[in-house]
C-alpha cells in the first residue's frame, strides 16, 4: 500500500506527476504489464509519438532562438562598424580605421580596398595611404571575382581564397583562408571598386552564409567613398 503521506501529497498536487515525463512513462509501462501481453494500449503508443514530436519541436525552437540571437549579434556588429567608419574626417584616417577598429569590430583579420585606376600604384600619394589600399589596373576586379571562369558576378561573394589572392593580401596571404568580396559602384564615369574582408578561418566566409548584412555594410561604404572621391 502507498504511504498515506505520499498519497495525500499526490492527491493535493497531481499535476506534479503529469509534468514528470519519466514518472508518466513508468506508470504507463506498469499499466501495460498489468494488462498482459495480449492487449496493446494505444494510449501508450500515442504518448510516445507525442513525446517524439515534442522533442523535435523543442530542438527546432532552440535552433530558431540561437539563429535569432546570432543574427542580432551580427547586426549589432555591423552597426558599430559603420559608426566607426563614419567617424574619420580625412580619407587617410578613413582607410586606417578600416584596418584597425572596423576590422576588430567585424572580427575579421584583414580588410583591403581595391580600386581600379590608370594611375601607377607606386605613386607617393597612394603609398602614403597604407597597405589597406590596393590599386589595380582596369578589369582586375571582374577577373578576381570570377577566378577566370565565365560566371555572373554577384554583389557579395563568399569563398575560400584563390591563388591570385597573394596580390591583394601581400605578406598576409599565407594565413588568409577565406574572404568576403563586395563589389562597389562609385557612380557614372568612375571605375569600380572592391571591398575585401579576409579571415584566417577557412570556414568564416562560406557560400552558404547569408550576405544581407555585408551587402548593407557595402552599401554604406560605397556611399561614403563617393563623397571622398568627389
Amino acid at each position: 500500500m502507498i504511504e498515506p503521506d505520499l498519497r495525500d501529497r499526490i492527491l493535493a498536487e497531481p499535476e506534479v506527476i503529469l509534468e514528470d515525463r519519466d514518472l508518466m512513462r513508468a506508470l504507463i509501462a506498469a499499466n501495460e504489464r498489468a494488462m498482459g501481453s495480449n492487449i496493446v494500449d494505444l494510449r501508450g503508443i500515442a504518448m510516445e509519438r507525442l513525446e517524439n514530436r515534442l522533442d523535435r519541436l523543442e530542438d527546432t525552437h532552440r535552433t530558431v532562438i540561437a539563429a535569432a540571437y546570432e543574427n542580432l549579434a551580427g547586426t549589432n556588429q555591423v552597426h558599430r562598424a559603420i559608426l566607426q567608419m563614419l567617424d574619420p574626417l580625412s580619407f587617410e584616417e578613413f582607410l586606417k580605421s578600416l584596418a584597425g577598429d572596423v576590422a576588430q569590430t567585424l572580427r575579421v583579420d584583414c580588410i583591403r580596398l581595391v580600386l581600379e585606376s590608370v594611375q601607377e600604384a607606386d605613386d607617393p600619394a597612394l603609398r602614403r595611404l597604407g597597405e589597406v589600399l590596393f590599386v589595380a589596373e582596369p578589369g582586375f576586379i571582374a577577373e578576381y571575382l570570377s577566378a577566370g571562369r565565365n560566371v555572373s558576378l554577384r554583389p557579395v561573394t563568399l569563398r575560400q581564397t584563390v591563388p591570385t589572392s597573394d596580390l591583394i593580401y601581400g605578406d598576409r596571404a599565407g594565413w588568409i583562408r577565406s574572404e568576403a568580396l563586395m563589389r562597389l559602384d562609385f557612380g557614372k564615369g568612375r571605375l569600380p571598386g572592391l571591398l575585401v574582408m579576409g579571415s584566417e578561418d577557412p570556414h568564416h566566409f562560406k557560400p552558404i552564409h547569408g550576405t544581407d548584412l555585408l551587402a548593407f555594410f557595402a552599401g554604406v561604404f560605397e556611399r561614403t567613398m563617393r563623397r571622398w572621391l568627389s
